[in-house]
């Protein structure tokens, strides 16, 4: 009497729709299922190529493998070898970017950071998040063009020990930005705008405006 009433319950629950061991083993869907549709928010994605222009040199201080390798036995607690002999012309190479095409690059993210930043100054027309939100730069380097020399600076580092540092500067440079962009939260217009106000009031590279220098800065063409 108890088996037969189990039995009748599996089946009423089958007619009723709902999921049995047999329906969750085989995968399939109830046949009373109901399947919801869902509206997603559209997007109006285009591209667009921005022309910049530099207005002071950009100093460059990427990272090199023997910095990197330095930090990770440090971390590691690896016996240091000592501090080795200064070699200007290899500090020099080591701090460019070498785009994968050809030349020389910057990091891309650096330019529509500099952009977001640039919404500080237009108060509240345009926040952070939307801008971080509505486009991006593609590729990892943008690819700088003009032609790398090296610079000799004096700079302060930990507990103000002075040092001396040899990076490479281009005192004439430009390149080309490649946007992908939501037009329905930004325009082109004021992403173009944002950026030439990036170039007067942030910059990029070492010793930019937003770190109380003067170089990198640029501006739209």
């Amino acid at each position: 009497m108890k088996k037969q009433q189990e039995l009748d319950s599996q089946s009423q629950s089958t007619e009723n729709g709902e999921a049995t061991p047999e329906n969750r083993i085989s995968g399939k869907l109830p046949k009373a299922q109901k399947v919801h549709k869902i509206a997603l928010v559209e997007f109006d994605i285009q591209e667009a190529n921005i022309h910049l222009v530099g207005d002071t040199p950009l100093i460059c201080h990427a990272w090199s493998k023997k910095a990197k390798q330095q930090m990770l036995d440090k971390q590691m607690g690896t016996p240091s070898c000592g501090r080795e002999k200064k070699n200007p012309e290899q500090d020099f190479e080591d701090s460019l970017y070498i785009h994968p095409v050809c030349g020389y690059g910057f990091p891309s993210i650096a330019f529509k950071a500099a952009a977001v930043t640039a919404c500080t100054s237009l108060g509240k027309e345009v926040t952070k998040v939307q801008a971080r939100q509505a486009f991006h730069v593609q590729g990892e380097l943008v690819q700088i063009y003009g032609v790398p020399t090296m610079r000799e600076d004096m700079v302060r580092i930990g507990m103000g020990i002075a040092d001396i540092r040899f990076r490479g500067e281009f005192k004439e440079w430009s390149c080309n930005l490649n946007i992908r962009y939501n037009a329905r939260a930004l325009t082109l217009e004021q992403i173009t705008n944002l950026f030439n106000i990036a170039g007067f009031a942030v910059g990029v590279g070492e010793w930019r405006p937003e770190r109380d220098g003067q170089f990198g800065l640029f501006h739209v063409q």
